[in-house]
């Protein structure tokens, strides 16, 4: 088995100024945004508009900036009403004390919708569109965040077999058991695997919904998967039906995307 490699997350140190891996995980999800949506506008429909209704570069810009704010204030949100309500309730001041850590993916994801159907609304286009749009690139900014938690040393799995090749002693676990790199798992599937799958499933046009329709269902469903191996919040375990706060918040997610997927499929394009 393999010791957890104690990294430690200041990346560089300017004096009183510290730079941490974490904020760089960040701005490589921002930066990996921008780049993959400025190649997503040769991919159809996008590549065909022509006009007002034409995306550009600055139109990547923008949702870029809107979506950080989505997932700054609704990650936040999210962990405080999903994770930890009675506390923040009677503690609220500290719902913005945002440098002490404690984003929520799923809160994250209600932030971006928010932002997303603001900028449809700002530009008068559907939503389903901006949505389809931004899906494909959305993944590696996961696959980066979860680096970021491997070289924090946190969000570790759950005990794993001392004979698993890849088990991994964290000692900042309290405990010197091996477990399984649940980060990693994580890096893979939900960031590596389901970008190459919407990437690929978005060369093609599809009806408005779809694109967005398969993130839904591939995030919600791998993240389901890699639940079982990363260990549940201390503060909540193991919930009804031996599922975790993760898994329960994924299950919406999916019947979401695959009743989107089965509405758009059937719905008639716009003449």
């Amino acid at each position: 088995m393999l010791m957890y490699p104690q990294i430690d997350p200041v990346a560089l140190q300017l004096g009183p100024v510290a730079i941490h891996w974490y904020g760089l995980t960040y701005l490589a999800a921002f930066g990996l945004f921008l780049w993959l949506g400025v190649r997503r506008l040769q991919h159809p429909p996008f590549n065909r508009m022509q006009g007002p209704t034409a995306w550009t570069r600055r139109d990547v810009e923008d949702l870029l900036f809107q979506g950080v704010v989505g997932v700054i204030i609704g990650g936040r949100l999210g962990y405080c009403l999903f994770y930890k309500p009675a506390y923040y309730l009677s503690h609220p001041l500290e719902v913005f004390a945002v440098w002490e850590g404690g984003m929520s993916f799923h809160g994250g994801l209600l932030g971006v919708i928010a932002a997303m159907l603001w900028f449809a609304y700002q530009r008068k286009r559907s939503w389903l569109q901006v949505a389809d749009f931004v899906a494909p690139c959305v993944p590696t900014g996961l696959a980066a965040g979860r680096i970021g938690n491997f070289i924090n040393g946190e969000l570790w799995g759950r005990f794993a077999s001392p004979e698993l090749p890849w088990a991994m002693v964290f000692p900042q676990s309290g405990s010197m058991l091996p477990r399984h790199p649940s980060q990693i798992y994580q890096f893979l599937l939900e960031g590596l695997l389901l970008f190459a799958l919407l990437w690929l499933y978005a060369q093609k046009e599809r009806k408005p919904g779809q694109v967005a329709a398969v993130f839904l269902m591939g995030y919600g469903a791998f993240r389901f998967i890699a639940e079982y191996f990363r260990e549940p919040d201390a503060y909540l375990g193991i919930l009804s039906l031996g599922m975790s706060m993760g898994q329960w918040l994924c299950v919406p997610m999916v019947l979401g995307g695959a009743i989107l997927w089965a509405w758009a499929a059937q719905r008639k394009p716009q003449a």
